[in-house]
């Protein structure tokens, strides 16, 4: 069994949603909430490496994954200590070691479609050539619509007071259902996804039995974040961009789109779905 990586981590909390007063369109005053939005700037060895705009609801998991998907630590065994501060939004990284070269990979940037614009660094789009996932695992079409329904019913901030996104990644069970790993939600998809990545890497965590939804679309984002932790199935109740679906045809990985009841629609790698 693969020993966890001895962090230290803040633990780090911040209220999520905010009671706000508003007037609906007959002039009433009402009480409604929303959702809290933040910097949080990453500090990795006292440098400055990026600002993101987050709900703050997994900071160091958050810290964590972004470090993992733009390849700025090579494992977590190098990190020593993350220590969110919210007085002044800040997230400072100290490694034991680096072999990385930051100036490289920071000296490409590209701006992203995710929501309040995500980063990729360096050749990122170039290394996805390498990822090719596996034919299996296989999907049956029963676990599909547990998997929305678990969605559906679990408790979240968007219902309370919408504007955020949520990623899900669950596994399969021996009775041939599925189990909710870990949930997410933040004002970007991006922001959820990495923090979900950061947890799965800090438990050492393979993907390559795993099943990963979220509420946003999958663009070529979301897809390369997805190759990278080797899940081969990528949900979502939304769209698909095409960049998005020719990451996906290269990389072998499975996308349904539009999942909501028991409607969904394939993109790509059908193969591994089981129709009843």
């Amino acid at each position: 069994m693969a020993v966890k990586p001895n962090i230290q981590m803040s633990r780090a909390s911040v209220p999520l949603v905010h009671e706000v007063e508003i007037l609906d369109e007959a002039g009433r005053k009402k009480l409604t909430h929303i959702p809290g939005e933040r910097p949080l700037t990453i500090y990795l060895d006292k440098r400055e490496v990026v600002t993101l705009m987050t709900l703050g609801s997994a900071p160091e998991a958050l810290v964590l994954g972004y470090l993992r998907n733009q390849r700025l630590v090579e494992s977590p065994d190098d990190i020593e200590s993350i220590q969110v501060d919210w007085e002044t939004d800040s997230a400072a990284v100290k490694t034991r070691r680096s072999t990385v070269d930051i100036d490289a990979l920071t000296s490409k940037r590209v701006v992203t479609t995710g929501c309040g614009q995500g980063t990729m660094f360096g050749g990122l789009m170039e290394e996805m050539s390498e990822i090719r996932l596996p034919d299996g695992p296989t999907l049956p079409q029963e676990a599909i619509f547990a998997l929305v329904e678990a969605i559906r019913t679990h408790d979240t901030i968007y219902k309370k007071s919408g504007s955020v996104h949520a990623c899900a990644v669950f596994e399969r069970t021996e009775s041939g259902g599925v189990h909710l790993l870990h949930f997410i939600e933040d004002v970007g998809r991006h922001n959820a996804v990495d923090s979900i990545s950061g947890l799965m890497w800090l438990a050492d965590r393979p993907g390559k039995d795993l099943i990963f939804f979220t509420t946003g679309r999958l663009t070529s984002e979301m897809v390369i974040k997805g190759a990278q932790m080797g899940i081969p199935f990528l949900l979502t109740r939304s769209g698909v961009t095409l960049m998005g679906l020719e990451l996906a045809r290269k990389t072998h990985l499975t996308i349904l789109s539009r999942c909501s009841g028991k409607h969904f629609e394939i993109y790509n790698a059908p193969e591994r779905v089981i129709f009843s």
